[in-house]
């Protein structure tokens, strides 16, 4: 245990040095005209530095590129982790693109990693989606975890978590029958929140395109239970006709 203290110490002080960076540029390219621009895409609310975009698109990699060889894996799991502690976006945001380069060294320890962000620190929609897009999904594609993983994430108490769980699986759907995918978010259909409803109606709206049959009966199953703008979703695409079919019946 004494043999790797130096080294598990020497990770902390690392990880510590570049939050501490990160941070103060996130301080320096601060613009509060951006943090009102920004703000209106989040109904949960935003908090950020308002960094412009342009500046973000130049610098967004220049850590990971900084502390690739001072941190392993593991090392910017837990740098992610610190950052996002603060509630901030851009920090966030960091955390993401700075552990994206390292994904296929990805292991079911980190996709649970990756799980605990979104318990404890994610707080917004586009955090969510691009963490399932860009460093879930292509796990569960990869082989690196089975869906299953994801069972105990549908009741997890962080709304953003159970989200993920529709939304990660929307890279499985030209690879899973599309009945197991639908049987596995069966637990979320009855949520209360408003981001797990939009999650569950995008990734309806695209098993539907794939094979619509199984789809259609199972809105039926629910049109009169669950939440309607999970419907508002997942029938984006059908005709007014098609709609109709699924409009919750009058009492």
């Amino acid at each position: 245990m004494a043999k790797n203290q130096p080294k598990e110490m020497d990770q902390e002080q690392t990880m510590r040095a570049a939050v501490d960076e990160i941070r103060a540029f996130c301080q320096g390219n601060a613009d509060p005209r951006m943090v009102t621009k920004y703000a209106k895409y989040f109904k949960e609310g935003y908090d950020g530095y308002g960094i412009a975009k342009e500046v973000w698109e130049e610098n967004g990699t220049r850590f990971y590129e900084k502390y690739r060889d001072r941190l392993t894996l593991d090392g910017f799991l837990r740098l992610g982790q610190l950052l996002f502690e603060s509630g901030k976006y851009e920090e966030g945001s960091a955390a993401i693109v700075s552990i994206r380069p390292l994904i296929d060294g990805f292991t079911a320890v980190t996709f649970q990693g990756i799980g605990v962000w979104l318990e404890n620190g994610v707080r917004n929609w586009a955090h969510t989606d691009i963490i399932c897009g860009d460093l879930l999904s292509p796990c569960l594609r990869n082989g690196v975890v089975d869906y299953s993983e994801l069972s105990t994430w549908r009741e997890s108490t962080s709304k953003w978590k159970r989200r993920a769980v529709p939304v990660a699986l929307l890279g499985l759907i030209s690879r899973v029958e599309t009945q197991a995918l639908l049987d596995f978010i069966r637990p979320l259909m009855g949520d209360t929140e408003r981001v797990v409803h939009q999650g569950l109606g995008w990734f309806l709206r695209e098993a539907w395109k794939k094979d619509p049959a199984p789809v259609e009966a199972y809105l039926l199953e629910f049109k009169d239970t669950a939440a309607r703008l999970i419907f508002q979703y997942a029938t984006e695409k059908m005709t007014s006709a098609q709609k109709a079919r699924f409009r919750k019946a009058k009492k």
